[in-house]
């Protein structure tokens, strides 16, 4: 009769010592045995398979043990065998998903009562405790907050979050953790032997990293694998039986994503299509390499329960690539929804060229890369500022106009030669004097007519790439709806088309952000000056030129 029952049930812990991977949970409830400070209620909460239900048994056998009752159950006694058997009257289970009612709660109540037939406590397991409705919750609050002295309350779930408050404070809580491969891999060696099953090293790890941290599933897994090929099992059979492509095809496909071959890559995924492997099972273990490879290229080689010469593999692969592109391809192959259809490789295909492509991983750099090459071409504008000497040519047309001016040059010209005996000299000191002249006649705008071509030609230029992350200000949201207009010394005139953004670049902290980006164009610091144009400018701008200026703008 025990043979025909399924591994999880047959192979299930009988004394706490023997509950794997929750030692946390174990040794606390021998220490209270030991110093017979039972609770009146405990809550077991964790993921399925992690030994919930089996520690519930087992602490029950411990304090109803007719030979011992102070720690471990002796397993040979009439009220352990009942117990183990299922068949004992004052251990009662109940399921909480069947039995979600206020009525059965109630119905619960009145039993708690009675004392115990045979054993020593009764005890009431009530399984996934979570499924209670609101009502049976509240019912169950009374009696958790003062049983009687001969009853133990033991709840389990997997959502203990779903709890009502007041239940979590009457109950002593443990957590239980899913099992690691480490825990589990000596527990399934033992079944096997006692089984007689033959499996490979590999095989076995693999059904233990399948099973996700539950040892009933892996338990589970391995009995349906010795079902289907006896007791003799490989790791191809497991990988068969599971679904699974294998370590290789993965470490193959991130090879060639690494490498940027994408016709290699592509065979891969259509050979693993062909061979009739799950794709996303495949896809799984690619996005798993992937980011164990993520993890060796930041150092955090030690969290990762493989090999040395697999880590050492892994360390040569990482150092081939950089850390960028493998962020890209997580993100690409993590994001794949293979859900819809299965057999269909162009999911996975579109993955590998986007995440091979040499401008994959620097996507989302691409905008800042470019950065770096105008900002040393900001630095030569610095000399545009110097070059106004220019500026005086279209003084010089100016003045060719009215004939008498060239008189003044004549005059001009004989200070410089008291500085330099050459005649040559005389033309580049006329340029040099009229610059001042032009700063005390109020002539500054044609002045930096230069300046200002610049600025109108690169001014969301000037603004997407302003330092220190200045573009993507609200300020530089304003002033790309506005335009350089004139500049006048140190001040930069900028016009806006409606009143409201000049009334809000009026701010104090817009005010300093403007100048902030023009400065860092320039070389040098500025003001802004902002005021509002209207549509039909043309008769504004004949304006300035005469010499008007606006009766609205101020310094901003």
């Amino acid at each position: 009769m025990m043979a025909s029952q399924v591994f999880y049930r047959k192979w299930r812990p009988q004394l706490l010592a023997e509950v794997v991977g929750q030692e946390h949970v174990t040794q606390t409830l021998l220490n209270a045995l030991a110093n017979e400070r039972i609770s009146h209620a405990y809550l077991f909460c964790g993921p399925r398979g992690t030994g919930k239900t089996s520690t519930a048994r087992a602490l029950a056998k411990a304090v109803n043990c007719l030979e011992n009752g102070k720690g471990e159950p002796c397993n040979s006694c009439d009220m352990c065998q009942a117990i183990t058997e299922g068949r004992a009257l004052d251990v009662i289970e109940v399921d909480a998903a069947s039995n979600t009612g206020v009525d059965d709660i109630r119905s619960l109540r009145e039993k708690v009562n009675y004392s115990p037939n045979q054993a020593r406590y009764k005890v009431y397991i009530i399984d996934e405790v979570h499924m209670l409705s609101t009502s049976a919750s509240n019912a169950l609050l009374k009696t958790l907050e003062e049983p009687p002295p001969h009853v133990i309350f033991i709840l389990a779930t997997t959502e203990a979050h779903k709890l009502l408050p007041t239940i979590l404070s009457r109950c002593q809580r443990f957590d239980f953790h899913r099992l690691s491969q480490t825990d589990m891999l000596p527990r399934l060696s033992h079944i096997c032997e006692n089984e007689g099953i033959k499996i490979e090293p590999e095989a076995l790890r693999l059904i233990a990293r399948a099973a996700t941290g539950s040892l009933r599933d892996a338990e589970n897994l391995l009995q349906q694998m010795m079902t289907y090929y006896g007791n003799e099992i490989t790791l191809q059979q497991a990988q068969s039986a599971l679904g699974i492509s294998g370590d290789q095809r993965a470490r193959e496909l991130v090879k060639d994503i690494i490498d940027k071959d994408i016709a290699a890559g592509i065979a891969t995924i259509n050979n693993v299509n062909n061979d009739g492997l799950d794709l996303r099972q495949f896809n799984r273990d690619v996005v798993e390499y992937l980011r164990v490879l993520l993890l060796v290229k930041t150092g955090s080689s030690e969290s990762i329960e493989l090999t040395a010469d697999d880590i050492k593999e892994l360390k040569e692969l990482a150092a081939k690539v950089p850390l960028t592109r493998i962020l890209h391809a997580i993100k690409r192959f993590g994001q794949l929804d293979l859900g819809l259809d299965n057999y269909s490789t162009l999911p996975l295909e579109l993955a590998l060229v986007d995440g091979t492509l040499p401008a994959a991983e620097e996507k989302e750099e691409a905008v800042r890369l470019p950065e770096p090459e105008p900002a040393a071409k900001k630095t030569t504008p610095k000399a545009a500022p110097p070059p106004e000497p220019k500026v005086t040519q279209p003084e010089e047309k100016k003045t060719p106009e009215p004939e008498p001016p060239a008189a003044e040059p004549v005059a001009k010209e004989e200070p410089a030669p008291s500085e330099e005996p050459e005649p040559e000299v005389a033309t580049p000191a006329a340029k040099e004097e009229p610059a001042p002249s032009t700063a005390a006649t109020d002539v500054s705008p044609p002045a930096g007519s230069g300046t200002i071509e610049q600025l109108q030609s690169q001014w969301s230029k000037i603004i997407n790439e302003a330092p220190e992350g200045l573009g993507k200000t609200p300020t530089a949201a304003l002033l790309r709806s506005a335009r350089p207009l004139s500049i006048e010394g140190d001040t930069i005139v900028v016009s806006f088309k409606y009143p409201y953004h000049k009334e809000k670049m009026g701010n104090l902290d817009n005010q300093k952000t403007a100048e902030k980006i023009v400065s860092s164009f320039l070389g040098r610091s500025c003001k802004v000056r902002c005021v509002y144009e209207h549509e039909n400018n043309h008769l504004v701008k004949a304006a300035l030129k005469m010499g008007a200026q606006y009766d609205n703008g101020e310094e901003t």
